[in-house]
């Protein structure tokens, strides 16, 4: 039984190892406690990825809610359509017109931290290379000859890779740091998107926990009373 089952399991994981077709992943670490940074995260979506990647499990009202922002701050700074606060994060271009554009249509991004992990998305959002040999000239060293152009390049600048490494050969807008923190600040931003009510679980995770040491010391108080006179 034993060995049927590894066998089950490597058969299902092989052919999703290799569709991530991609180098080694690099670790983000994300504190989704900092609401800045899930700010930020979110000003990067609504600019370069909501034109073509819709989040349509998520509401513009709830992230108002949980990265403490008013209303009107997400009206003036993250809705850039006719969309209301109580919409979905949907996109305007037609499914058809965008599978024209680029061979395919673009996923939704509302479950893709959870379908991926963080790692791997921090590790995409850094990994694209010029490679004259695709449509929109780049490649990506998570996911080989993936149909999404480098959206962000003005930022990163251009990458080459050079014996299986990344080289930044023309320098963009931000420095190498300056473009972790983004690529880290929407990384956290799509693990939040995820599960937005990881949020409320780790908050209430930490009243639960005090609250059981709470009881421990009352009940172990209680038992040294009770117990007292039989010692």
């Amino acid at each position: 039984m034993k060995q049927i089952v590894i066998a089950v399991l490597v058969l299902v994981w092989a052919p999703l190892a290799l569709a991530s077709g991609g180098s080694a992943t690099e670790s983000v670490d994300l504190d989704l406690h900092n609401k800045a940074s899930l700010q930020r995260g979110a000003g990067v979506f609504v600019n370069y990825c909501l034109s073509c990647h819709s989040a349509k499990f998520v509401r513009y009202q709830r992230i108002a809610q949980d990265l403490g922002l008013t209303e009107e701050q997400v009206v003036s700074n993250l809705i850039f359509s006719d969309a209301k606060i109580g919409d979905t994060m949907t996109v305007a271009a037609p499914s058809e017109q965008m599978e024209t554009w680029f061979g395919v249509t673009p996923p939704d991004l509302s479950l893709a931290a959870r379908a991926r992990g963080a790692d791997w998305i921090y590790s995409y959002l850094k990994g694209f290379y010029a490679d004259p040999s695709r449509p929109f000239g780049v490649n990506n060293t998570q996911l080989q000859n993936a149909a999404m152009p480098h959206v962000l390049w003005r930022l990163q600048g251009v990458q080459e890779l050079v014996d299986g490494h990344l080289e930044l050969s023309e320098p963009g807008l931000l420095s190498e740091h300056e473009y972790d923190e983004l690529a880290r600040d929407l990384t956290a931003f799509l693990v939040y998107i995820s599960e937005p009510a990881a949020l409320v679980r780790f908050s209430l995770g930490v009243k639960v926990v005090a609250f059981l040491l709470l009881l421990l010391l009352v009940t172990y108080l209680l038992k040294r009373e009770y117990w007292k006179d039989v010692h």
